[in-house]
């Protein structure tokens, strides 16, 4: 069995019924605005499904597909396990387990302005891999933040089916589009409704709840050179060694398109690490 929930149904070029600058946010790496969409989430998924349905099975939460870098939906996933740990745990069920689907592939192209055939061409040459073996007796909780056309959706089912899973599978989302009269690039509206340029992530960054991802990652390092420059100067050691890092992580450095700006990174951060090794003598 495959059952599918999602908490908004966009059916509307202009209300979603969330902030379209909360979801930006989000997207970028805003952890207050993940702690409560993975909270809402838990809240809708409890009331309109466990408490009609309970699952007796073994519940494991399963984030969207990732290599290194997290995707927005993980931090959103932490929230989501949290509020739902404690639905379990006060009505007797086992509290949530979790898994993680592997990806092999990784690009540096915007999924969010790309039409359903494009996107499909563009991640159907990738794998997804998960231990079939853990998810044995238990039912497995996909979680993405937002449907489109139901691509990520389709190759889940396909590694599902090339694994030969028999579970009982939910595929949960924050939002889905639901009238197919609107472009899919609607996502691409609501990524960057709140960051028009590089410097409205600054607020982001220097959040207390920040949690880098992928896609932050790629838009800084695919910005163009001259603003990247003034942009990165102006940011903290900390974000700077944990962008360079994760960039590593993701195999980044081998992208042709980002070089420029990783090899800033790279030059300042021996000309920062020179200096205090100097000061340390």
């Amino acid at each position: 069995m495959k059952a599918t929930y999602s908490l908004h149904h966009i059916n509307s070029a202009t209300h979603f019924g969330f902030d379209a600058d909360d979801y930006s946010r989000f997207k970028f790496g805003d952890g207050e605005v993940s702690r409560y969409f993975g909270t809402d989430l838990a809240d809708g998924f409890i009331s309109e499904i466990l408490t009609k349905q309970p699952i007796e099975k073994q519940i494991v939460v399963i984030s969207s597909p990732y290599s290194f870098i997290p995707t927005a939906t993980f931090a959103m996933k932490n929230h989501f396990v949290c509020r739902l740990n404690r639905w379990l745990a006060h009505h007797g069920y086992p509290v949530v387990q979790e898994t993680k689907v592997h990806r092999t592939i990784t690009y540096k192209e915007d999924y969010g302005e790309l039409d359903a055939e494009q996107r499909i061409n563009l991640i159907g040459n990738d794998s997804f891999h998960i231990d079939k073996d853990f998810l044995k007796d238990k039912t497995p909780l996909f979680l993405d933040d937002i449907k489109i056309t139901g691509s990520h959706e389709r190759m889940i089912m396909k590694m599902v089916n090339e694994y030969g899973l028999q579970n009982d599978i939910y595929m949960l989302y924050f939002a889905e589009l639901v009238n197919k009269n609107i472009h899919p690039n609607i996502e691409n509206y609501l990524n960057y409704h709140h960051v028009k340029n590089i410097y409205h992530l600054n607020d982001i960054i220097k959040g207390t709840n920040f949690c880098i991802n992928t896609r932050i990652v790629k838009y800084i390092l695919n910005y163009d050179h001259e603003s990247f420059c003034i942009f990165i100067q102006d940011q903290g050691s900390n974000f700077i060694n944990l962008l360079y890092d994760m960039a590593l992580g993701n195999g980044y450095h081998t992208i042709e398109a980002y070089t420029p700006n990783l090899n800033f990174i790279k030059q300042n951060l021996l000309i920062n690490n020179n200096k205090l090794i100097q000061h340390g003598n």
